[in-house]
């Protein structure tokens, strides 16, 4: 079993990191919270789950432990799989996701593609207990989100969603430029998102 791969990062998209190790390119799948931990570095260590098939072998890495324990746990809930564990772990920190079961906020895990209301409240059914044994301080799904230009936000958005990009990652990803380029044109905005998304 892998544990983690520390190497050279030789390729970097949204979803996949190319992991050179001892002259041996590894295609790791990764979220779009490990994706921004990335941005920008060359040595990298990801910690690693397999998941093996009888038609493919993949590798799933996370740029923190407690990504990986919560992408274990989201696979562990019935008809959770691994792409979906990976989009709810785009959507959202660590620490929001935990928030958000504890307080059992089923209507913002459906915000997620691909999570109707019965995978979400058997998520946070099946976890509820069991996140508290992470080494994360979940963040209220109810605290007031950062303060943003909604205008640009919402024109961004609806723009990025109809290039076919899913609405949460994309709202959070949208979120997160306004919140470091406060006075950034929709234009900005929007390429800005395409390098990220």
């Amino acid at each position: 079993m892998i544990e983690y791969l520390k190497g050279t990062l030789t390729e970097l998209t949204p979803a996949l990191a190319v992991v050179e190790c001892h002259g041996v390119g590894y295609g790791v799948n990764i979220s779009l919270n490990t994706y921004a931990a990335l941005q920008g570095k060359q040595d990298v260590k990801l910690w690693i789950t397999e998941s093996i098939r009888e038609d493919a072998y993949q590798l799933w890495g996370f740029g923190t432990r407690t990504e990986r324990e919560l992408f274990l746990l989201l696979t562990s809930v019935s008809g959770v799989g691994a792409a979906m564990a990976r989009m709810v772990l785009s959507a959202m920190t660590p620490a929001e996701l935990c928030g958000i079961i504890s307080d059992g906020n089923d209507k913002m895990l459906r915000q997620v593609k691909g999570i109707g209301p019965k995978a979400a409240q058997r998520i946070i059914v099946d976890l509820h207990d069991k996140i508290g044994s992470l080494d994360v301080t979940p963040v209220s799904s109810g605290s007031p989100a950062p303060t943003v230009n909604t205008e640009v936000q919402k024109e961004a958005v609806s723009a990025l969603t109809m290039l076919g990009f899913s609405p949460a990652p994309t709202h959070k990803v949208v979120t997160k430029i306004l919140t470091d380029e406060p006075d950034a044109p929709v234009e900005r905005v929007i390429k800005l998102a395409l390098k990220m998304l």
